[in-house]
């Protein structure tokens, strides 16, 4: 059966390499079960209920991906995503959550249209390269903020906006000890090394930081409080459409990107293509409407799936094993409420570091290219808002080519997002 849905032969694999594959992804991207909650709980979710979303929309995602798409790639509630759902939507906007999760929905929504007729690949093809690279290190950026404010190490200030925190507080310590320790067993090739941080710092706060245990095993929580929560008439109000365009083009860059960067580690590229790439693009688009009606924010491909690949795994039941561990997952939450802001937070600031190390293929020598890129990774953090760091990139992007005579370089897709986001900003307001 196995050999009939995976082809495991044809792929030079079998089962067995398979499922150990499907254990290493999950356990380097297991965080999120802990991580998940804790952010969008910031956003006045139920945290139960997210835990539950996670875990079953990531089990979804992947069995999805799996079955359908045949590769070995995970999915589950994407990293950065989450963060402006939560910080940049809900709490910098004041959007209900219910209306955010409608936000994504809707996007999800427009995912499987732009997959199903082609669109997401002439949107993704006419946007320059330098500014893909922004958006994913603005988000590192924002996330690094997002990481260190909730460790304890910045805090705010009045006259210089931010400061170093108290460090000789327990939760600043030991987050800043977790964050060393996962770096370290990344480098050591530890398999599972973010969670084994966030593990080692949620055990060190029963000790110093005045943590209390509430039992390892239990019933899975109800879903009912997120469950088909989402508000799309809220969503489609005028004054959160930026909204949903940015998540359509986080959403974009940061599936697509991994779809091919994993496939290619995985050497499943025929001539620089995958050969189901559309099954991919459907599985993942899919999964984002469905995390919404859950109760999360966006779903996306996992870039952790590359260890999966690094362990041998080349057909769908590495992605199908994933699947079957996050459903597992479903009876441990009462191990996940226990988790504190400061054991994720070396997390956050170690995918953050990651999402900066696409810098240098900016080509710093063209300031058209540079100037816009630097625009929208450096806006980004410092307004808060993911929105605005890509608003101001497009719309600096095409005006630079524009005021230098080099209009005929800018893609129509350019043109039309930053007028969008131009009417956006003088019409509707920031």
């Amino acid at each position: 059966m196995l050999e009939r849905l995976f082809n495991l032969k044809q792929s030079g694999s079998d089962a067995r390499t398979e499922m150990l594959a499907g254990l290493t992804t999950f356990l380097t991207m297991a965080y999120i079960i802990f991580v998940n909650p804790s952010i969008l709980g910031d956003a006045g979710m139920p945290k139960e209920a997210v835990f539950v979303a996670t875990c079953l929309v990531a089990a979804l995602g992947s069995a999805v991906m799996g079955l359908y798409a045949n590769y070995p790639i995970a999915m589950a509630p994407g990293m950065g995503l989450n963060a402006y759902f939560a910080y940049a939507v809900v709490l910098g906007m004041k959007v209900p959550w219910q209306a955010a999760l409608g936000a994504v929905f809707v996007s999800g929504c427009l995912f499987v249209l732009a997959s199903l007729f082609g669109l997401r690949a002439w949107i993704v093809n006419g946007i320059p390269r330098s500014l893909r690279v922004a958006i994913t290190v603005g988000l590192g950026m924002f996330l690094a903020l997002i990481a260190l404010k909730n460790a304890g190490i910045v805090v705010a200030s009045e006259p210089t906006l931010v400061k170093a925190g108290d460090l000789h507080r327990p939760g600043a310590l030991m987050a800043i000890a977790g964050f060393l320790l996962i770096v370290t067993l990344d480098r050591l090739r530890v398999r599972g090394a973010i969670l084994i941080g966030i593990v080692a710092v949620t055990l060190l706060s029963f000790i110093f930081g005045g943590n209390s245990f509430h039992g390892l095993v239990s019933a899975p929580p109800s879903i009912a409080p997120t469950f088909l929560q989402l508000d799309v008439p809220g969503a489609l109000a005028v004054g959160i459409l930026n909204v949903i365009l940015v998540f359509f083009l986080v959403e974009l860059f940061d599936a697509t990107g991994t779809l091919m960067g994993v496939a290619s580690r995985a050497g499943l590229l025929v001539e620089g293509k995958m050969e189901r790439l559309n099954k991919a693009l459907l599985a993942d688009s899919a999964a984002i409407v469905a995390g919404a009606a859950l109760g999360t924010s966006s779903t996306t491909a996992y870039l952790e799936s590359a260890s999966g690949v690094q362990a041998g795994g080349r057909t769908g039941l590495t992605a199908v094993t994933v699947a079957v561990l996050f459903l597992a997952c479903l009876f441990i939450a009462p191990l996940a409420g226990v988790v504190p802001a400061y054991a994720t937070a070396p997390a956050l600031l170690f995918v953050a570091c990651l999402m900066l190390r696409d810098l240098g293929d900016i080509e710093w020598n063209d300031t058209t290219e540079a100037i816009p890129a630097a625009v929208t990774a450096l806006v980004i953090p410092f307004t808060y808002s993911i929105a605005e760091g890509i608003a101001f990139g497009f719309i600096t992007y095409a005006a630079l080519k524009l005021t230098t005579g080099r209009a005929r370089e800018v893609k129509p897709v350019v043109w039309v997002i930053a007028a969008l986001f131009t009417f956006k900003i003088v019409y509707v307001g920031t």
